[in-house]
């Protein structure tokens, strides 16, 4: 399938603001989190890190699930839809009275952050074999762009509060979900597309199908 340029620059956008959204609030977050009510620094790092596993936790568990949504309904409303989950839930979470908001906040934020599945899925669906090494290759320093200048750009916003961060995240994703709205077709034709299916969606299925493979072809081949 041939598609133009801007497409692509719109998927290397998302994986840089995919990957800004999980380091931008870093700096900032135990400021936040003492003014909520940490009692001290160091208790206030730990919830920190925590919610820093939560995001990143949600965010592995959920990749294969956004990748099968994006196989049953296609890349474009999913990735569309990520990233309109992304935009509404750091500007929520930008209001959040408490730390169990900020939890929450985390959690929706990671489950949206598996948004680089279907990404990367769209990249391989539109680029010939022999350049989908340097798209991939594209799309991963985008990711590692985003990974570098997100804790930089919280640091600079957290001059304005500890909650600018977050309200600049959320602009972010959803200037994004508006630029893919118009230049952001759909790479995955309706014929090409398949049923939902729990076990493709879940790592530990098919880990425990992989050994079942692996134990019945050994039991084959020592008979």
């Amino acid at each position: 399938m041939k598609i133009g340029r801007n497409p692509l620059v719109f998927i290397f956008v998302t994986r840089m603001i995919d990957a800004i959204g999980f380091g931008i609030v870093m700096p900032v977050l135990p400021q936040l989190l003492m003014s909520m009510g940490a009692p001290n620094v160091s208790s206030a790092a730990s919830t920190a890190g925590w919610l820093i596993a939560t995001y990143a936790i949600l965010q592995f568990i959920c990749g294969p699930l956004i990748g099968n949504l994006s196989d049953r309904f296609g890349r474009r409303p999913v990735i569309l839809a990520s990233l309109f989950a992304y935009g509404f839930d750091y500007t929520l979470t930008g209001f959040a009275p408490t730390i169990t908001w900020l939890f929450l906040g985390r959690a929706v934020a990671g489950v949206a952050g598996a948004v680089y599945v279907p990404a990367n899925a769209f990249v391989a669906d539109v680029t010939p074999p022999e350049q989908r090494a340097r798209a991939f290759g594209l799309v991963a320093s985008a990711f590692g762009l985003g990974f570098i200048i997100g804790p930089g750009i919280g640091g600079l916003l957290g001059v304005l509060g500890p909650r600018a961060p977050f309200f600049a995240a959320g602009a972010l994703a959803v200037v994004n979900f508006l630029f893919g709205i118009f230049v952001l077709p759909e790479s995955l034709p309706v014929d090409r597309r398949r049923t939902f299916s729990w076990r493709r969606a879940n790592h530990s299925v098919r880990r425990s199908h992989s050994k079942s493979i692996r134990r019945c072809s050994s039991t084959h081949w020592s008979s």
